[in-house]
């Protein structure tokens, strides 16, 4: 048996480098606006009609209590009724309530099993409130269920295939409550940057006064830019943001290495560079070999048949790149051609750039994932 203390594995190298002048974005898809938010919502109900898949009720009690519940609600005393059917199960009810939704309104919603049900497959929720971080009610989801995956079973074996034990309801929930927020009232909005960053910032000012040829944004800090919407002179607040979120960007970007230990992916920025360094790189890869020698005494002799053993170790160094010196003010996309250039094996190229980054010669933030 042959033991490899270093392993070659076929990985994907990914390098995407972006142009030297990159395409004016859209504000929207830029920054988050100031009280244009989701809200989360959750609930706790039941799922019926399930194919004797559901919960156990010795093992999850609280299945029993909901159920209870809900059939005295609807008129049916079972007080010291000893029942335990395997067709309910428990769950866990999500959902998300955009912003500006309105009563009647539809929304997709999540369901989880909490307790030891097998599958949700086939199954319909019963009407389930659905609660906000405040405690009120604005949701309240029912319908049935799409699982997100199938298990098969016989006395012997079983097979599982995606996640039969969650599942979704499109336009399962209505919206009964409004979210108390009156957008038409505000004077001034904050732009909040998704990835704050000055010059960008500084950029989306100009942009903004550029477009209505007066003062009405004015960048706070990296990662906020107030709008005073009374200086926009329009209608309202949404006439305003219709306008703003429209205008096209260019968003300047930090010099950054992103690498995926497990995929062996490198993810690099066009301004990433490097400083004069030199690098030199090899392998060794150690061999342990088993070969074991069976000793048997003598036909009619006295003693006991032993294994001796035989083992056979080695240490190969592998051919790996010599001393290369990198000039000033290489890109890393350079750097990266002319590894692969050479063979190098993603998980060494890896190894490399960990090295220039801790010997200072890599400008740029190294991510490790």
């Amino acid at each position: 048996m042959v033991f490899k203390a270093l392993l070659r594995l076929s990985v994907l190298l990914c390098i995407l480098t972006a142009s030297a002048s990159a395409a004016p974005i859209r504000l929207k898809d830029l920054v988050e606006f100031d009280g244009v938010r989701t809200n989360d919502l959750v609930g706790y109900g039941l799922v019926v009609g399930l194919n004797g898949t559901g919960d156990g009720l010795r093992n999850a009690p609280f299945t029993e209590d909901i159920m209870t519940n809900i059939l005295e609600r609807l008129g049916v005393n079972v007080t010291g009724e000893q029942f335990r059917p395997n067709n309910v199960a428990a769950v866990i009810v999500t959902a998300s309530l955009p912003p500006f939704s309105r009563a009647g309104s539809t929304l997709d919603v999540t369901v989880s099993a909490i307790g030891d049900a097998n599958s949700l497959l086939g199954g319909t929720l019963i009407m389930t409130p659905l609660n906000a971080a405040d405690g009120e009610i604005y949701a309240v989801a029912q319908g049935t269920i799409i699982a997100g995956g199938v298990t098969a079973q016989g006395q012997a074996a079983q097979v599982t295939q995606g996640v039969p034990t969650a599942g979704v309801i499109p336009s399962g929930a209505i919206v009964e409550r409004e979210v108390d927020f009156d957008f038409s009232t505000l004077s001034h909005i904050r732009l909040a940057l998704r990835t704050p960053d000055f010059t960008t910032a500084a950029r989306i000012e100009q942009a903004i006064n550029g477009s209505y040829g007066r003062a009405v944004a004015r960048m706070l800090d990296a990662g906020t830019v107030q709008i005073d919407i009374t200086a926009t002179r329009q209608a309202s607040p949404a006439h305003a943001l219709g306008f703003i979120e429209n205008i096209r960007v260019e968003p300047e970007r930090r010099a950054r290495v992103v690498v995926d230990q497990r995929s062996g992916t490198i993810v690099m920025g066009e301004d990433v560079r490097i400083s004069r360094v030199a690098v030199s790189q090899g392998g060794l890869t150690l061999r342990i070999e088993e070969a074991p020698v069976v000793s048997q005494p003598n036909p009619f002799a006295d003693g006991e048949t032993i294994v001796v053993p035989r083992t056979a170790a080695g240490i190969e160094e592998e051919p790996g790149i010599g001393l290369a010196e990198i000039r000033e003010g290489t890109s890393l996309s350079e750097v990266v051609a002319g590894l692969n250039a050479l063979g190098v094996a993603p998980r060494d190229m890896i190894d490399i750039l960990k090295s220039i980054k801790a010997s200072g010669a890599l400008h740029a933030e190294f991510i490790v994932r």
